[in-house]
């Protein structure tokens, strides 16, 4: 296979030496991936991706446009991720990259997220708003979200749907607007409707379904044509077995694609609009896990192709021709998932996103007239499959008896026996862990370190009775899962039970500073990223946002209840060492969760460190702070575990 590394030629970027696999430096895990967003524009000739660059003045991301060609590269626009962070690239047609960024703000005293969409024009080589100067001037208020696209027009490239608040009689509702590419210029389309947040398209580009939320309602309406008569398809409560999510329209406007629960488990299913019984026709289960995803649609051929779902990437086509190719991809890259996320327009180049559980992705541009595949990026260069330590799927039982899939990381070359480790569970926590690539449990692993990972009770993908088990029970059996999988690993003689720590971030931090609280003589560390330390402050703190209602549904309302349930609460019985690393401008857990942790262990004279990052957000999106958090985890577990 020809190699031609366009887009890692330009950050000259050398892979390691395999025989120093068992000493990567730090970076090579806590770094922001080195390519990320590739993609294709509509024609086939370019391709757009975000690329990390470092050198000793600048440490950020650029984005980088290559002409295929031609092979010639710019490179627009750069950003450090503290004032901006660039969420999405994408092609709005061959000469417009439409870029979405957030950044944290606070409105009338609350902290917010502020979205904007950008747009860089290659013919006019400058980057501006989607939106003009006078845009804001007809609205009510400048919109806290503004990067919400709706439809992309292929009918119409020079212009986009978006939907926006801040315009109409409901202005704190979504409106759906058409913004012109060239002018900036906005045209109203459909009219905000009361407690409708969100609208979709068919495929001929009217606004048909609005989903309304009131609190935690939900309904979803059906219209001819945009603003026109609006009538009920089906109406639920917020975590309800009989939830019927749209996910698009096939070519026919009659048929809507949804995603509903099927003997338990999520699934996907097909429903004609003239029904007036809306029977549900399935179209794809799986028979372990619940099936969640997007449709992959042709607009060549006009009809809905396949899905991509949110099983380990798996693609299911029904078309022949992609099943073809589909099949072609799985045979020349083995053991990895590969994801075709992008055609161009006549479906003749395309690009594949290939990972797995050692492989930390790679790129890949195909084109089937010449039947060829190239290699374009590495996601993270210095982290082939060569040195990465495979992850393998195991099963315990809670203490009553519920099964619970895990996922255990050791050190390669390292036989799996009495090893420190690292109890990881994830955030969420209506969230789930696989054995796809994970460059914490892969950087804990290159430690020396055992990892294990549990989707403990109230994770996803599990069907609707084990999520909704978590519900309101933060602290209680999802704790009990988290430590019974800590149990197991000790009775398999693979965790040295002297030497185990438990870390996470977010709910992940919750769990760990939880973990020494209520088992104090099971650990000998804990480290929590970003995480909760009270419940009710938590709760609390949503009263500005307009889900405090479902954040009470899924957490609580019993407000001593929820204190007692914090790791905050019970800080007097921890015994061992403690890290918390929260960032400044988190707007999903607030720093005081972290801050107040650390005062109430200190006061106690407990052993704890709390390392802060200024202007960081809940994601470690600057790489300043990733590395800043990976290096202090290393030398607080080598400290802790005695692993050098």
């Amino acid at each position: 296979m020809k190699r031609i590394l366009w887009l890692i030629a330009f950050m000259l970027v050398q892979l390691p030496n395999i025989a120093q696999a068992n000493s990567l430096p730090v970076d090579a895990f806590a770094s922001l991936p080195d390519v990320s967003f590739v993609t294709l524009s509509p024609d086939g000739t370019k391709i757009a991706s975000l690329i990390r660059i470092r050198s000793d003045k600048v440490d950020g991301q650029i984005l980088g446009i290559r002409d295929i060609n031609t092979n010639k590269d710019i490179f627009p626009v750069q950003t450090d991720n503290q004032k901006f962070v660039i969420l999405s690239l994408t092609w709005a047609n061959n000469d417009i990259v439409l870029i979405k960024a957030k950044y944290p703000a606070i409105r009338r005293g609350v902290p917010t997220t502020e979205t904007r969409l950008m747009k860089y024009s290659l013919s006019d080589d400058k980057i501006s708003s989607v939106f003009s100067k006078r845009t804001f001037s007809r609205f009510q208020f400048v919109p806290q979200i503004q990067s919400s696209i709706v439809d992309y027009l292929d009918n119409d490239p020079d212009h986009i749907l978006m939907s926006i608040s801040g315009l109409s009689s409901q202005s704190q509702y979504e409106s759906v607007i058409q913004v012109s590419l060239k002018s900036g210029g906005v045209k109203l389309k459909q009219y905000a409707e009361k407690y409708i947040e969100d609208w979709i398209t068919d495929r001929q580009h009217q606004v048909r379904i609005g989903i309304y939320r009131d609190d935690t309602n939900y309904r979803i309406y059906e219209q001819p044509q945009a603003n026109g008569d609006m009538r009920l398809l089906w109406e639920f409560e917020i975590f309800d077995e009989n939830a019927i999510w749209p996910i698009g329209f096939d070519h026919d406007p009659n048929i809507l694609y949804v995603n509903a629960y099927h003997q338990g488990l999520k699934a996907i299913f097909k429903v004609n609009l003239t029904d007036p019984d809306l029977t549900k026709e399935l179209v794809y289960q799986n028979e372990h896990y619940d099936v969640e995803g997007q449709l992959i649609y042709s607009t060549l051929k006009q009809k809905v192709i396949g899905i991509d779902t949110n099983i380990e990437g798996e693609f299911l086509f029904w078309d022949q021709d992609y099943i073809k190719l589909n099949n072609g991809l799985n045979q020349v890259l083995l053991e990895s998932h590969n994801v075709i996320n992008q055609l161009s327009d006549d479906e003749r180049r395309y690009l594949v996103y290939s990972t797995g559980p050692i492989e930390s992705g790679t790129y890949f541009y195909g084109d089937r007239d010449k039947g060829e595949l190239y290699p374009i990026a590495y996601r993270y260069s210095q982290l082939p499959p060569e040195v990465l330590s495979r992850p393998k799927k195991v099963n315990y039982n809670a203490r009553d008896g519920l099964a619970i899939e895990a996922f255990l990381t050791t050190p390669k070359n390292t036989e799996a026996k009495h090893l420190p480790t690292i109890i990881f569970p994830h955030g969420g926590p209506i969230s789930y862990d696989s054995t796809s690539f994970d460059y914490w449990a892969q950087f804990f692993a290159n430690r020396g370190y055992a990892v294990l990972q549990m989707n403990f009770r109230g994770s996803a993908g599990y069907g609707y009775q084990f999520m909704t088990s978590g519900l309101k029970n933060w602290g209680l059996e999802m704790q009990n899962d988290v430590e019974d999988g800590a149990h197991w690993l000790i009775e398999q003689g693979i965790a040295d039970p002297k030497r185990m720590c438990i870390v996470g971030a977010s709910y992940g931090g919750y769990a760990a500073l939880m973990g020494v609280a209520k088992t104090p003589d099971l650990y000998r560390c804990a480290i929590s990223v970003a995480g909760v330390t009270d419940l009710e402050y938590l709760v609390k703190s949503s009263r500005g946002y307009d889900n405090s209602k479902i954040v009470k549904k899924q957490i609580g309302d019993d407000y001593d209840d929820l204190y007692q349930r914090s790791p905050i609460s019970k800080a007097a019985n921890i015994k061992v060492p403690v890290l918390l690393i929260h960032g400044t401008k988190d707007r999903v857990v607030g720093a005081r969760h972290s801050e107040e942790m650390y005062d109430t262990l200190n006061d106690l004279h407990k052993s704890v460190k709390y390392v802060e990052l200024e202007n960081g957000d809940h994601y470690l999106s600057n790489n300043k702070h990733r590395l800043t958090t990976f290096i202090e985890i290393e030398r607080f577990l080598a400290a802790n575990l005695g692993v050098k």
